[in-house]
């Protein structure tokens, strides 16, 4: 029985001494903390800012606004000179549109008045022909006696029947008018052996060939009215940019450290503000030569903050190596002195970001494991 019990009591020391080795001898960081890429947030004119009141570290939304920066001396010249070309423009189009119009309505009434003529000029010419062709018949001895009695008077009349000369003449008469009644209906009125267009019909044909100039400048009018409202929006969006505006926030940050006060007049490319770029945060480590020479990028690692049970699972990213000042330029956090006389490792821990109380946590301190240790297994299943 006191060797059971001896025996036992070694067991724990045993396990006891191998759990201590094992966790102490277990690839581990000296330190590790939580940093993040700085953006420098520039100005893209000259002009004076204008920087709403916000405390250092406040977190900001991506698209939030930052800060303004306007010019308002910024030369208008060139655009107010555009302007005042469209202005001319739309008058001149304005005007041509008037012309149009008015064309156009003349040509309508002088088309109604050409009709108007056309009908009476027929109506004219077929009385005439019906009178001629009653004289013809009558010089003929063809028309009844009725009709001769009340046309002519009848038997004085037929006494005074002139000869051939006459019966040709009204054959004449009647042919000339039934050629003239022929082209009156196809619009064609003839008179003195020349075309007779009535005034009215020769006016609408000018008017139509002004009509088809006056559509043509149009035409040419709108085109050029295009042309110059892309020229305006182009030099718009030159002005603007001249003019300065607004600066946004183009992922989810911290504000971090603020370059130029609210009032001054900064050029173009001064630094305005500085953010912490939450979307790019990583864990920054340093290890002992040893452990720095077993890792490899890509290799998986464990990440644990202070004060926190939960391990986060991580990569390792980049191997800087010793005195790796240079690579914290860009970085949030810069390291101390201690951490630089040891061999600096990048970890990724996408965990971070689920987290609330550790997303964009810059500064957070921890450790990283690179080997697996004795008591894993119970941090598993106690978390």
């Amino acid at each position: 029985m006191k060797y059971s019990r001896l025996l036992f009591g070694l067991l724990v020391v045993v396990i006891a001494l191998w759990v201590l080795v094992g966790e102490q001898m277990a690839g581990a960081s000296a330190n590790a903390f939580v940093n993040a890429r700085v953006v420098t947030v520039r100005s893209d004119v000259a002009g004076q800012v204008d920087m709403p009141a916000r405390s250092l570290g406040a977190r900001v939304a991506q698209g939030e606004v930052l800060a303004s920066v306007t010019d308002p001396l910024v030369d208008t010249i060139r655009l107010n000179d555009l302007l005042m070309e469209r202005s001319f423009l739309e008058a001149e189009q304005a005007r041509l549109a008037e012309r149009h119009d008015t064309a156009k309505a003349t040509a309508a009434r002088l088309e109604d008045r050409s009709a108007a003529y056309a009908a009476a000029r027929i109506a004219d010419i077929s009385a005439r022909l019906d009178h001629a062709r009653i004289r013809l018949a009558f010089l003929m001895g063809q028309v009844p006696a009725g009709t001769v009695a009340a046309s002519e008077g009848g038997a004085a009349a037929m006494a005074r029947a002139t000869p051939n000369l006459a019966v040709d003449q009204a054959r004449e008469l009647v042919e000339v008018l039934e050629i003239a009644l022929r082209a009156a209906r196809a619009g064609v009125f003839l008179g003195d052996g020349y075309n007779d267009a009535p005034h009215s019909e020769q006016r609408a044909l000018d008017l139509d060939d002004d009509i088809a100039t006056l559509e043509a400048a149009r035409t040419e009018a709108a085109a050029r009215h295009a042309a110059l409202e892309t020229r305006i929006a182009h030099e718009r969006r030159h002005v603007n940019g001249l003019t300065g505006g607004e600066l946004y926030a183009n992922a989810d940050s911290l504000f971090w450290e603020v370059l130029a006060a609210d009032g001054i007049f900064v050029q173009r490319g001064d630094p305005i503000l500085r953010l912490v770029d939450c979307t790019s945060q990583m864990v920054s480590v340093s290890v002992s030569e040893t452990v720095y020479n077993d890792l490899r990028p890509g290799q998986e690692a464990e990440f644990r903050a202070m004060g926190a049970s939960r391990v986060f699972p991580a990569t390792v990213s980049r191997l800087a190596g010793n005195g790796a000042a240079t690579v914290y330029q860009t970085l949030a956090v810069a390291p101390s002195q201690d951490h630089l006389e040891r061999y600096d490792v990048t970890l990724l821990v996408p965990g971070l970001a689920e987290d609330p109380d550790l997303n964009c946590a810059i500064g957070r301190t921890g450790r990283a494991f690179f080997d697996r240790r004795p008591l894993d297994w119970v941090r598993a299943w106690w978390p």
